[in-house]
């Protein structure tokens, strides 16, 4: 079966991209607070194994695992993967598409996925978003976090590489609806300001 081509170029371009995304992304991150809040009120609610999806260097996973969450990381990427085990060696990181996961029916109990789903045409997110309810235990918790607008943006650069990709803006709204759609009950939303970029982070649960 041929991979649809927006998968192909998403790996293509973050292992282009990834010792330098690492340098730029967690000296970011740690300036986040609120993002952290979000992150420790998930960590709060969840029961059971969780996947950092779209987990990139594996800087939210490792501070997933800081809160005492049994985390996994999963990204499209080897080359981010690989950065990843060498830079956090005590977690556990395998490659995979969140299109497809290679995990069992409702097995974790929490699913997070952090600024990860910025590369997927919104036509692709209905089927996404049941891939994650498969997964995810009823009660199950998820954490999205995501970019918003309403617009396909095609860089050129990033990072300071050349990049394939296309990026989605996405309203929070139509993301709720998506949710619901796919057996999620959204129990909290936040909107961020402050960026280049509005940005929205969605909590749900799974129904």
């Amino acid at each position: 079966m041929t991979e649809p081509s927006f998968l192909t170029t998403t790996r293509e371009s973050y292992d282009t991209v990834a010792e330098d995304y690492v340098a730029r992304i967690g000296p970011l991150f740690e300036q986040e607070p609120i993002s952290r809040a979000m992150l420790a009120a998930f960590a709060e609610q969840v029961r059971g194994p969780v996947a950092d999806v779209g987990c990139g260097p594996g800087h939210v996973t490792a501070h997933l695992a800081s809160l005492g969450l049994e985390v996994t990381g999963v990204d499209l990427s080897p080359k981010m993967i690989e950065v990843a085990r060498r830079q956090h060696p005590e977690l556990r990181f395998f490659v995979g598409s969140m299109t497809a996961l290679d995990l069992p029916d409702g097995e974790l109990g929490g699913l997070v996925a952090w600024w990860s789903i910025f590369h997927l045409p919104p036509e692709v997110l209905p089927a996404v978003f049941a891939e994650f309810r498969r997964v995810l235990a009823p009660g199950g918790r998820l954490l999205l976090g995501f970019h918003v607008g309403d617009e396909r943006l095609s860089p050129e650069t990033a990072y300071g590489h050349p990049v394939t990709y296309d990026a989605y803006l996405l309203e929070p709204g139509k993301v709720a609806d998506l949710l619901g759609r796919a057996g999620f009950e959204v129990t909290a939303r936040l909107a961020m300001e402050g960026r280049k970029l509005p940005q929205s982070c969605l909590a749900a649960r799974a129904v």
